[in-house]
């Protein structure tokens, strides 16, 4: 008799697209297991991302606006929750697998670092061989998550995740070496700058770094006047043009334009800005501080800080793997505690 995960897959198959990619036809995880009776294999990966710490911890990292007072800023966690929100759309219109991309888009940013790019940058600047972010997203979910053991996901989700970063790098590209080998990978790259254009935008207004009529006028006029205007217009033409084009993922001319003047604008008017970059200077500065110092103190380091699982990694991948997984706050206390007088407790 069929297992519940077996129907499951059966429906798939009749009800996706030719070209998605089937939970029955993956490429296998790292480390062979038994199937699961009752989730498919995307699915069981989605589970296994969200109930691990490190997705946990990304409430507490930055998006763009260093631990801010206000409530409705966006953290990492909630970035990841809008791309995977952006992602999902996409990929039922075009019936294509759901489970995949929502697995991917809510791994994508696992291995980010606390203080958002300004963190990343430090590493990169500091850690022997440089540091990004999306592979250390892979390292965390093959290797430091379930100490040491990794969360075993399926190819297709670690491919999706190691490439789903652009920088400011084309948005849409054929390079297999920064493209995912599914559509459905492809769709989170797409979705992750839709969200972020978005919504850092409107964080920014909010915080007074500037003003809606700041905007690029070509922007709004292509792409409407506000936030949830603009993504679905955004949404609405991916959909439509990759309808059409038999298994790609496709943009208008002008609405590719659109989203890129954006991104420019966001660099400019607000990640480069005074008032958000001189607060990043200070939290380079201290991660600068806490990474020397475990340098510096291995036998502390491994004793009281970071008891790693993975004894043949270096004294510098374990500083960076500790530093990459902090959140904020946790980095904030942790400098307190080891370069600030602490106050006696007297009873």
């Amino acid at each position: 008799m069929s297992t519940i995960r077996e129907k499951l897959e059966d429906r798939e198959k009749l009800y996706l697209s030719p070209h998605a990619a089937l939970s029955s036809q993956s490429k296998g995880r790292q480390h062979p297991e038994a199937e699961d009776a009752y989730r498919m294999t995307f699915q069981h990966d989605r589970d296994r991302i969200i109930h691990c710490k490190s997705f946990r911890r990304l409430k507490h990292k930055t998006q763009v606006f260093l631990s801010p007072s206000g409530d409705h800023y966006r953290t990492r966690l909630t970035h990841t929750l809008e791309v995977s929100q952006i992602a999902r759309t996409v990929a039922r219109a075009l019936q294509l697998n759901e489970d995949l991309t929502e697995a991917i888009a809510l791994g994508h940013d696992l291995g980010h670092t606390p203080f958002g790019h300004a963190g990343e940058a430090v590493l990169d600047q500091l850690h022997p061989g440089g540091f990004r972010h999306f592979f250390q997203s892979l390292r965390v979910v093959e290797i430091l998550e379930k100490e040491g053991r990794g969360l075993n996901l399926s190819l297709e989700v670690r491919d999706g995740i190691v490439k789903h970063s652009k920088g400011k790098g084309d948005i849409l590209s054929d390079d297999p070496n920064c493209t995912a080998f599914t559509l459905e990978g492809q769709i989170v790259r797409l979705a992750d700058i839709v969200a972020y254009v978005n919504h850092d935008i409107d964080d920014a207004i909010r915080a007074r770094v500037i003003d809606r009529n700041d905007i690029p006028a070509v922007c709004r006029r292509l792409l409407g006047e506000r936030n949830s205007q603009r993504i679905n217009t955004m949404v609405t033409d991916i959909i439509d043009r990759s309808s059409e084009a038999d298994g790609r993922l496709m943009i208008s001319p002008e609405i590719l334009e659109a989203i890129s003047l954006l991104r420019d604008f966001l660099y400019e008017r607000v990640y480069d800005s005074t008032i958000v970059h001189t607060d990043f200077i200070k939290a380079k500065r201290l991660l600068e501080d806490l990474y020397q110092f475990f340098i510096d103190n291995p036998d502390t380091f491994r004793e009281r800080y970071y008891q790693s699982y993975l004894d043949t990694a270096s004294l510098e991948q374990n500083v960076c793997d500790f530093i990459a997984g902090m959140t904020d706050r946790y980095a904030f206390s942790l400098y307190e505690k080891i370069f600030l007088p602490q106050p006696w407790l007297i009873k």
